[in-house]
């Protein structure tokens, strides 16, 4: 604090001190420019925005916190939102098979999806219900939200985006169906997306990648290299978009899993992965999971993986 008096400073001339007063002003207005400019290009406090650590690999898993107020507040999808990674229009041209793992109607159809379809290197079950929190948050609805999510930022790109269900049928599609989808799309890519049901202490995403067979209706030997393609580029990206450390126990710390047990794998023709995005079992990787908030970033990461594989 500054005084002006007989005591502190020498009388001024009135000319001289507003012209003082106007130089101080003048001298303020850019500061507090800049500090606006600085606070909008970081996003102010509470930013949705992914954190400035690119590393693919974390020190450490994100703070344990629980549910943010999305988590109840935010059951629908944000509008359109550029990624940051690609230009508008960059994936024009390009179809991408979104699969929202499971269907929330199938627990009402046990029968259907018990039935049992070939997935080239045996039989399994047309389906199954998923899983769920513990507080009885499903999968199916994880899914489902996070596709539409997804949906919104690959469309922004210009992508042809197509679901293998939306909510929309009674039951299904069947393993085999969902791979057909993607196959008769000639899709450019393919996601497969779940969220495991593990037990609790096991935490972190994995994205399963198709083994190499050659079985009955399967022969992946076509889309193995380009599928780890995939994988690898939406794994960095969604360490990069929302914190979350690969899986701690599968992988190897490498959040890339291969297998040859999955028929929308199996009899896909096209590049296709899964993502495992967390574990509901565990409580938390669930707040994480039954956040809007979170689920916006994880569309994110998917969808800056999907656009870095496209454009190559």
């Amino acid at each position: 604090m500054s005084y002006v008096g007989p005591d502190f400073d020498p009388p001024q001339p009135r000319r001289n001190r507003r012209r003082a007063l106007t130089v101080a002003a003048a001298a303020l207005v850019p500061g507090a420019l800049l500090g606006w400019v600085m606070y909008e290009a970081v996003g102010g406090p509470g930013d949705g925005g992914a954190s400035g650590n690119a590393a693919v690999r974390p020190s450490k898993a994100p703070a344990d916190t629980g549910p943010t107020i999305s988590a109840t507040n935010d059951d629908k999808p944000p509008g359109p939102t550029p990624t940051p990674t690609a230009d508008s229009g960059a994936l024009k041209g390009k179809v991408v098979v979104v699969d929202p793992g499971h269907n929330p109607n199938n627990f009402q159809h046990t029968a259907e999806i018990n039935r049992k379809v070939n997935i080239g290197t045996n039989w399994k079950e047309c389906d199954t219900t998923g899983t769920s929190t513990n507080d009885g948050y499903t999968e199916a609805e994880f899914t489902l939200d996070v596709a539409h999510r997804l949906r919104t930022l690959l469309q922004k790109q210009g992508a042809t985006v197509k679901f293998t269900q939306d909510g929309d049928r009674s039951w299904g599609p069947c393993v085999d169906e969902r791979a057909e989808i993607g196959n008769k799309a000639h899709a450019d890519a393919v996601v497969s997306i779940h969220a495991d049901g593990a037990s609790a202490g096991q935490r972190g995403f994995h994205v399963i990648l198709p083994a190499k067979v050659n079985a009955g209706a399967a022969n992946t030997g076509p889309i193995v290299t380009s599928s780890r393609a995939l994988g690898e580029r939406i794994a960095g990206s969604f360490v990069r978009a929302t914190g979350s450390a690969p899986s701690n126990y599968v992988g190897d710390g490498t959040g890339l899993v291969t297998r040859k047990d999955l028929g929308g794998l199996n009899l896909s023709t096209v590049p296709k992965v899964f993502i495992e995005c967390g574990n509901m079992r565990d409580t938390k990787d669930a707040a994480q999971l039954t956040s809007g908030a979170w689920r916006q970033k994880a569309a994110r990461g998917i969808s800056e993986g999907i656009v870095s594989f496209l454009r190559g």
